[in-house]
């Protein structure tokens, strides 16, 4: 087979576009909030609940991808390149099937998913409407997620970036057409945002398909779409379902934590969407580290060099609490500025100004999170994250969202703390986690190589 094609590998020449990459995708979340809120604040909040089953599924998404982008991070990190073609085309095809079913599944039994969060009959319909849109074009998603961490893997983040940017554009443009009516355009409100975000989610899905045929030279044909092996799944499994499973665990909680906030009433509901829209923006500096250091670590501990790995983790969370604490302050600073671009409701405005100001309590925990839980991932540890995520989740998190939210009558505010200590508790316990170097003896490929310690 040919060679794939592999960027040489930098933490910055990594991060870098994935934190574009991640701010684009979090501002399409934004935009349409924003674009939204010009309808009502009921619009914003049906679909704002909506999202959170769509992202629910979506997480189910990287139980795949997840693992194939570890897999072949170390595999490419050992030079070992004759799998990856057909490692390539096995998480494709697995993805593919299981978004149709997702996507078939959510457009069946949408009422019944909606129903959860005894949503006023207005919301509802609008609920449902952008449910049954977006939720069938899952299965571009799905098939999206696989192939965009695959081309990051090889070092191509920059290009997937551009994907990304092109995508919104769309999307903003197709949200600006249908909700004020422009060139002639119907104004649909909330089915016209689905309709613009399903139709810039098929149109990526393609530049994804031609970016990693043409810029990452991984030609995938049918043989390997079908040509399984069991080794080669089980490998991605192992990665991939912790992983999956941590990712859906936190999803589902906070579809729990949204049912209670439901019962504060619209109006918190709408302050906790805008809220973590401003805050999307802190959150993205710790995903991007975290998947930057992930990918490089994965290299690294492919090529057998341990400690060289275990060093970059150090300084990748050094890094990310100190951005986003920076950004936090500009957050903070701005506070009202940035919420009355959603709404001039005077109680969300003084609600998500303190809830902002929290942010200097949960930023820095939340960013151990992020880093240290992708990193163990990268290195293999998936089953650790999600073991102590999934403790610490409905054991702790849940319980004190519903005592200091709900029973204590602390509202919104007493949510937000708890949201505070789940963050800093599940981050501590992946932190101790890499300090151990108990990770080092989960490597996908320690029986091929033999481990090389970096002693400079």
């Amino acid at each position: 087979m040919n060679k794939p094609d592999i960027k040489k590998l930098s933490i910055i020449a990594i991060t870098w576009p994935i934190f574009i990459e991640s701010l684009l995708h979090m501002s399409l979340r934004t935009a349409d909030t924003f674009m939204l809120s010009q309808v009502s604040d009921e619009a914003v909040a049906s679909v704002g609940v909506a999202n959170q089953l769509i992202m629910f599924m979506f997480f189910l998404f990287q139980l795949i991808s997840t693992g194939a982008s570890v897999v072949i991070a170390q595999y490419l990190g050992a030079k070992k390149y004759d799998e990856i073609k057909f490692l390539t085309g096995n998480a494709i095809f697995l993805n593919l099937i299981f978004g149709i079913f997702i996507a078939s599944t959510i457009m069946i039994f949408s009422r019944q998913l909606l129903g959860f969060f005894s949503l006023e009959p207005e919301l509802f319909e609008q609920a449902n409407t952008f449910l049954l849109i977006v939720g069938g074009a899952l299965v571009f998603q799905a098939v999206s997620v696989t192939m965009a961490t695959i081309i990051q893997t090889h070092g191509y983040t920059k290009e997937t970036m551009l994907v990304t940017l092109v995508m919104n554009v769309l999307n903003i443009t197709g949200n600006y057409l249908f909700i004020y009516g422009a060139l002639g355009f119907p104004q649909w409100g909330v089915p016209g945002v689905a309709i613009s975000t399903a139709v810039s989610q098929f149109l990526a899905m393609i530049a994804y398909a031609i970016l990693l045929n043409k810029r990452v030279n991984l030609k995938i044909g049918w043989a390997e779409f079908i040509n399984w092996q069991k080794e080669r799944i089980m490998k991605i499994l192992r990665i991939g379902i912790p992983s999956s499973i941590f990712m859906i665990s936190y999803s589902f909680s906070q579809i729990v934590t949204t049912g209670f906030i439901t019962l504060l009433g619209t109006q918190m509901l709408a302050t906790r969407i805008y809220t973590l829209n401003i805050l999307f923006l802190v959150m993205i500096l710790g995903i991007s580290l975290g998947r930057g250091s992930q990918i490089i670590i994965g290299h690294l501990i492919g090529a057998g060099k341990m400690e060289e790995a275990y060093k970059q983790g150090l300084r990748s969370g050094r890094w990310s609490i100190i951005a986003a604490l920076g950004v936090t302050v500009i957050v903070t600073t701005f506070s009202k500025p940035l919420l009355n671009l959603f709404t001039n409701d005077p109680e969300i405005i003084s609600t998500g100004i303190l809830l902002l100001l929290l942010g200097f309590l949960l930023e820095p925990g939340r960013c151990l999170n992020l880093v240290y839980g992708g990193i163990l991932n990268g290195a293999g540890d998936a089953r650790f994250v999600m073991i102590v995520s999934l403790a610490v989740v409905w054991l702790f998190s849940v319980p004190l969202y519903y005592l200091l939210g709900i029973h204590l009558g602390y509202g919104l505010i007493g949510i937000w703390i708890a949201f505070i200590a789940d963050e800093w508790a599940r981050g501590l316990f992946v932190y101790f986690r890499w300090k151990s170097k108990a990770w080092e003896k989960k490597a996908i490929v320690k029986h091929d190589l033999p481990v090389v310690e970096d002693t400079a």
